[in-house]
């Protein structure tokens, strides 16, 4: 049997090794990152979820791995812990910390608009404030009750005020008047439950003085003056995959449901649609569809809330929102 030459062995190797070793180094120059958001997998957390996936963070050199809360954690205490670079979480829940002398930052504020709300059943005749005294609402606690009890303090409303779970199950009972609701989820959800749009009155937060942000991302002090371009990177990053997921809706659309089905949660494409587009209208309130606008922790949204913090003896001391919010990092 005729042997291949040893010079034509090396030749045809030469660029496999090579291929091998620029590949291997490509590996090794991409920063490991971890990420929390703060609930399983859903149009919520789309804009991150595309940046993944369409290979934008690796474009980076960030070799980011997506970890989904269980709600049963604090994705910010985590991080405090060392165990996460990044998470995303309530501008209230990071006020509170800061307050207490933690060393946590924002760096990106991605919701601008609050979509927490209360719905009511038209037949019920609450269609104002004042109809809802001596009313009983159903409200979530932590977070979630700090607008309530601002709204409620505001216009001296005196009703009953029950625990609700993470359903609408009670409301749809007709246990209680008024139901506590996201705009992007249980709002919706409604609907799937065969009430129309037309038979609710619906009182959003925002619309009475007190637009409390939600979601933003955070890292911690050190993170961000050992690693100001990692930081920067994933901001951007973070922003780009955001603006594809609006884009490219269907697409996104896709994606999630497949992530949904991974984690068996109970949804569909309709429902991950409507939260989609009640996530761009948040991401874009009062800032503008171009890219370049979102992400800004705006003074006034600041300081509304964390006075409210301390009105309700949450904190007792307002960070300084220099030190709290280093977004637009350059």
């Amino acid at each position: 049997m005729k042997k291949t030459p040893v010079f034509l062995l090396i030749i045809f190797l030469i660029p496999i090794i090579f291929s091998a070793l620029l590949y291997g180094n490509e590996k090794k120059q991409l920063v490991p990152i971890n990420f929390e958001v703060q609930w399983f997998p859903q149009s919520q957390f789309a804009g991150y979820i595309m940046a993944y996936e369409k290979g934008f963070y690796k474009n980076a050199g960030l070799d980011v791995k997506i970890i989904f809360s269980n709600g049963e954690d604090s994705p910010l205490t985590t991080m405090l812990d060392g165990k996460i670079d990044f998470c995303t979480a309530w501008l209230s829940q990071a006020i509170l910390l800061r307050s207490n002398g933690k060393p946590i930052v924002n760096i990106c504020q991605m919701f601008q608009k609050s979509s927490l709300m209360l719905v009511s059943l038209k037949e019920s005749n609450i269609s104002t404030p004042a109809d809802m005294n001596g009313k009983c609402i159903s409200s979530w606690g932590g977070d979630f009750s700090i607008q309530p009890n601002a709204f409620f303090r505001k216009y001296q409303i005196d009703a009953k005020i029950v625990p609700q779970s993470f359903t609408i199950d009670a409301f749809l009972a007709g246990a209680c008047d008024l139901t506590s609701g996201m705009y992007y989820n249980e709002y919706h959800k409604l609907f799937q439950a065969g009430i129309n749009e037309d038979e609710v009155n619906t009182f959003f937060y925002s619309d009475y003085g007190l637009n409390f942000p939600e979601d933003g991302i955070y890292c911690t002090e050190n993170t961000l003056e050992s690693k100001p371009e990692i930081c920067q990177k994933f901001v951007a990053v973070s922003l780009q995959g955001w603006e594809y997921a609006f884009s490219h809706q269907q697409e996104t659309l896709d994606l999630i449901m497949k992530y949904c089905n991974k984690f068996h949660l109970q949804t569909n494409s309709s429902h991950q649609k409507w939260m989609l587009n009640a996530v761009h209208s948040s991401i874009t309130y009062q800032t503008g569809e171009g890219v370049e606008s979102w992400g800004n922790l705006k003074k006034d949204d600041f300081f509304l809330l964390a006075n409210e913090l301390k009105e309700q003896n949450i904190i007792e001391r307002i960070p300084n929102y220099k030190n709290f919010y280093k977004g637009q990092i350059k």
